[in-house]
């Protein structure tokens, strides 16, 4: 089977739109996620910044504790992710 040079670019083309497509799905927050880290974050003095980091945590573990702040025993992934390491780290997740 001979492809012809239209065929071959139309093929490109159209792999380039379902992959950028899949790309923008996957780069976008859960609902799950979204409306768990609202809630936790409902508080927060730096509110866009919880909600970046409660997103990265939600995403990975797939749990957020309850409530605005505490009870992180409910989501042991989510309590044990840090950022750094030494003396420097710190608990990633708000």
């Amino acid at each position: 089977m001979k492809l012809t040079t239209t065929t071959t670019t139309t093929l490109v083309l159209l792999f380039l739109l379902v992959a950028s497509s899949s790309l923008q799905v996957s780069m976008a927050g859960s609902a799950f996620c979204d409306s768990k880290c609202q809630v936790r974050c409902s508080k927060a003095s730096r509110h866009d910044d919880c909600l970046r980091y409660c997103g990265v945590c939600c995403t990975k573990c797939h749990c957020v504790p309850s409530g605005t702040a505490g009870n992180k025993d409910e989501c042991p992934c989510y309590r044990d992710m840090t950022t750094g390491t030494g003396d420097h780290k710190r608990p990633k997740c708000p």
